[in-house]
């Protein structure tokens, strides 16, 4: 019988060092480093593993969601650590800051890319 004890999940990138730099430095958050791999520690959640991978392709979808009060602030301090923001038009429309107002049909949300080129967001909730 499957009897899951915990779950996490993961995503690849093409390089260790900069991930560890960008998820570390960055965005400042808690590392740990299992053997060849990095995990990010995740306030409120479980812990997601990073790992290489030599032929590496970018996820087309937003593989990490970083839920914050205030997205206005946290879009303007990432935006001072270095981080762009993605410029979306049709069918979803960000501002001039890469905001995706929602009128109340979801969150309001703003994407970036991590170095590997893989999709996150922040949104408030």
């Amino acid at each position: 019988m499957f009897k899951a004890k915990k779950a996490f999940s993961s995503f690849s990138v093409d390089d260790l060092a900069k991930a560890r730099q960008f998820y570390g430095e960055t965005l400042g958050l808690d590392l740990s480093s299992p053997e060849e791999m990095l995990g990010l520690r995740i306030p409120g959640g479980p812990d997601v593993l990073v790992y290489v991978k030599p032929n590496h392709t970018a996820a087309s979808f937003t593989v990490l969601n970083f839920s914050v009060d205030d997205l206005e602030g946290a879009v303007k301090d990432l935006k001072s650590r270095g981080v762009q923001f993605e410029q979306y038009d049709d069918p979803i429309k960000t501002d001039e800051n890469g905001i995706h107002r929602s009128n109340g049909q979801g969150p309001d949300i703003a994407w970036f890319k991590d170095p590997a080129g893989n999709i996150l967001s922040v949104l408030k909730g």
